[in-house]
C-alpha cells in the first residue's frame, strides 16, 4: 500500500511547528511561519517572471484560458502561432471557432477553449472597446473566465493585488501548513491572512516556481525540500 501523503489540502493542521537546527521543534505562530517562508521564497527568487509569455492584458488572458489543464510550456509553443492570425480581440473574431480549434488543439479542451477565446473577444469589443476590463467583476463575466484567471490578469497585468490560487497552489498551502482549506476559494483566504497584501502578486509566482523546482505533486522528498523539510505539517 502506498504510503499517504501527511500533507493532505483539507486535511486537519495538527500544530504550527518547524524544525530547529538539532531537528526538534519548536511551535510557531501561522503568521510567523508565512514570514519564514516569504523569506526563503524571496531568497531563492528575487525575480518572478510571468511564465506565459504574452505581450498585453489580451495575449495574457487569451494565455491563461489556454493553460486550464495544460502546461505553460504547451501553452507557450502554441500562442504564437495563434497571435500570428489574431493577438487582438478585433483580428480574433474574424477567425472562425474552428480555425482556432485548429490552431490551439495541442493545448487540449480545444473545443470548449476556442469557444470560449472567440466569445470572449466578441463580448470584449462589442462591451469594452476591445480593452480588457480592469475589474474582476467584469473579468468574470468573459466567457470561460473564473475567479483564478481574473486574478492572473488583475495581478499579472495590472499589478492589481490578488492571489489567484490552482490545485498546486492548494497542495503547497496545505504541505507546509498555511491552509486547512477543502477548496481554491477558501486557501486563497487563508493566503492572504498569513501575507501582506503587497506581496501577494510576486508570492503567487515564487509559490509556482517553487512547486516546480522542490516541491512537487509527484515524487516528492520532503527530507530534500528546502520549506517542507523544515515547515511541513508533520502526523498528528
Amino acid at each position: 500500500m502506498a504510503k499517504k501523503e501527511p500533507f493532505e489540502p483539507g486535511g486537519k493542521i495538527p500544530n504550527m511547528l518547524r524544525l530547529d537546527s538539532n531537528g526538534k521543534t519548536q511551535h510557531m505562530t501561522r503568521q510567523q511561519k508565512a514570514a519564514e517562508i516569504a523569506g526563503i521564497l524571496d531568497a531563492l527568487y528575487p525575480e518572478t517572471p510571468v511564465p506565459l509569455r504574452h505581450v498585453d492584458a489580451y495575449t495574457l488572458l487569451v494565455a491563461v484560458v489556454l493553460s486550464a489543464q495544460c502546461t505553460d510550456v504547451r501553452v507557450n509553443q502554441i500562442t504564437p502561432l495563434l497571435f500570428t492570425r489574431a493577438d487582438n480581440p478585433y483580428d480574433m473574431i474574424c477567425l472562425t471557432v474552428d480555425e482556432i480549434r485548429e490552431i490551439i488543439k495541442p493545448c487540449g479542451l480545444s473545443p470548449s477553449k476556442s469557444k470560449a477565446i472567440w466569445e470572449l473577444s466578441r463580448l470584449l469589443v462589442e462591451r469594452h472597446g476591445g480593452q480588457v476590463p480592469q475589474t474582476f467583476e467584469a473579468l468574470e463575466a468573459l466567457p470561460g473566465v473564473g475567479h483564478k484567471t481574473a486574478s492572473v490578469v488583475m495581478s499579472q497585468a495590472f499589478g492589481v493585488p490578488a492571489f489567484p490560487v490552482d490545485t498546486h497552489i492548494h497542495r503547497l498551502a496545505a504541505r507546509w501548513g498555511l491552509s486547512e482549506g477543502k477548496n481554491v476559494e477558501q486557501t486563497e483566504r487563508d493566503l492572504k491572512a498569513v501575507f501582506p497584501e503587497s506581496a501577494w502578486n510576486k508570492l503567487h509566482l515564487q509559490i509556482i516556481y517553487f512547486g516546480r523546482q522542490y516541491c512537487p505533486a509527484r515524487g516528492h522528498r520532503p527530507e530534500a525540500c528546502p520549506i517542507c523539510s523544515k515547515y511541513g505539517v508533520l502526523p498528528g
